[in-house]
């Protein structure tokens, strides 16, 4: 006699018996793209089913986000002004800033995250201040001490640091714990590589570079020991999470960090990732919906306990339809 491993896959019963890796809607943390001004509603044509939204138009979509039972949201601000230092993500009153009181007022119980960065705040597009025609580290490290100290001031349930810069973790740590914000987590982008997958994001947030590329700051995709290097340094400096970007190329970087640390692991299923999907979809080549649950799946069992994804919503509706 052989091994009969099909046993345990001859019906959908069993199959749901013996699934070792499971999907849920508290894994899931949707993206939201905050525009200053009024009357925004705007399609981003390379992610279809996501758009841009003014603080007036957003109530629709945050209702819906509750109704789904996803527990957190992502925000990436969009400033009406930019200039050389970004400036408007220290201001009290900036985008960023309003759209966490507001939901943290009219929505208590979502959990709101920040993403903390300059990219979408600068006249050239990068993560921080430029020297030389290259983002200072140190010099964009003050300036980030002072942008979290305000999403903290406003009412921010965690804050997201996503510039690579070197330090940044030890700098935001103390920044908050010095400001009385000691209970206020940080979700480190450890592992952020210089992926083309961003490229659909970079139309959402209007935040391409307007000369060179970030390779000097973002990790060669090539590299996965020194993925192993930056998650360290993070986690030594007190990041509460560990993410990793993309999600998709790099599940390999995920279980990694999932073997080698004692803390919750995110990943980011960006916006390329998204945008195949849906483009593959709408031709017909794939059944997207099914693609879409496989390729969050894997994620998961490659070891990621949190998933940011612009899926949320559609996955959300699917688990609900399953269980009920």
């Amino acid at each position: 006699m052989y091994n009969r491993t099909r046993r345990l896959r001859a019906s959908q019963g069993i199959r749901r018996l013996v699934q070792e890796t499971k999907l849920s809607v508290d894994d899931l943390i949707y993206p939201l793209f905050i525009e200053e001004g009024t009357q925004i509603e705007t399609e981003i044509p390379s992610m279809p089913g996501i758009k841009r939204y003014s603080l007036d138009t957003i109530s629709k979509e945050l209702d819906e986000v509750v109704e789904l039972n996803i527990p957190a949201v992502l925000l990436f601000g969009i400033p009406s002004k930019k200039d050389d230092e970004g400036t408007e993500t220290w201001n009290d009153q900036g985008i960023m800033q309003q759209a966490i009181r507001f939901i943290k007022k009219n929505y208590p119980d979502l959990y709101v995250i920040t993403d903390v960065c300059f990219c979408e705040y600068t006249s050239h597009g990068h993560c921080g201040i430029i020297h030389d025609n290259d983002v200072d580290n140190d010099a964009t490290l003050m300036n980030i001490a002072k942008q979290v100290v305000s999403h903290a001031k406003a009412g921010v349930d965690m804050v997201a640091p996503s510039g690579m810069m070197d330090g940044t973790i030890q700098v935001i740590r103390e920044a908050l714990d010095n400001t009385g914000f000691v209970n206020l987590p940080v979700m480190a982008y450890s592992v952020k590589y210089a992926s083309a997958f961003y490229g659909p994001f970079r139309d959402a947030a209007d935040s391409a570079p307007t000369f060179g590329d970030r390779r000097t700051y973002q990790m060669d995709p090539a590299n996965r020991d020194e993925g192993m290097r930056e998650a360290t340094f993070d986690d030594q400096e007190g990041a509460d999470i560990l993410m990793v970007k993309p999600a998709l190329s790099y599940l390999d970087i995920i279980r990694d960090l999932k073997n080698g640390f004692d803390r919750p692991i995110a990943c980011y299923n960006v916006s390329g990732e998204y945008a195949m999907i849906k483009a593959a979809a709408e031709k017909g080549w794939i059944d997207g919906e099914r693609v879409m649950m496989e390729s969050l799946l894997s994620m998961k069992r490659a070891g990621a306990d949190i998933i940011i994804t612009y899926f949320a919503k559609e996955v959300a509706r699917i688990l609900s339809n399953n269980t009920n």
